[in-house]
């Protein structure tokens, strides 16, 4: 059982940095860092985007507009951080 909860709890780790990497890829795009006309750079937001956006969908619908700034990821990392800690909570 205890094999379990750590593969649990490394998914969940794992999707929190892809979850950072998202974010940061947005803002680099955003901000004309990177340009996504490069197949390299497409390929890995077109990734990003397709694992993350079905998770942040729902919890853009609930949140308030707050004028651009996008604060979906950070609760969803918050709710994968209870996750974890609830997971070990009643794990041990």
């Amino acid at each position: 059982m205890q094999s379990l909860i750590i593969l649990v709890d490394m998914v969940l780790n794992l999707y929190m940095w892809v979850l950072i990497a998202s974010a940061i890829l947005s803002w680099l795009v955003a901000f004309n860092v990177i340009n996504t006309r490069n197949r390299v750079v497409y390929a890995i937001g077109d990734f990003l985007y397709r694992i993350t956006e079905p998770v942040l969908r729902p919890i853009r619908r609930f949140l308030p507009s707050f004028g651009g700034i996008d604060l979906s990821p950070v609760v969803l990392i918050l709710l994968l951080i209870f996750l974890r800690n609830l997971l070990w909570e009643y794990a041990v």
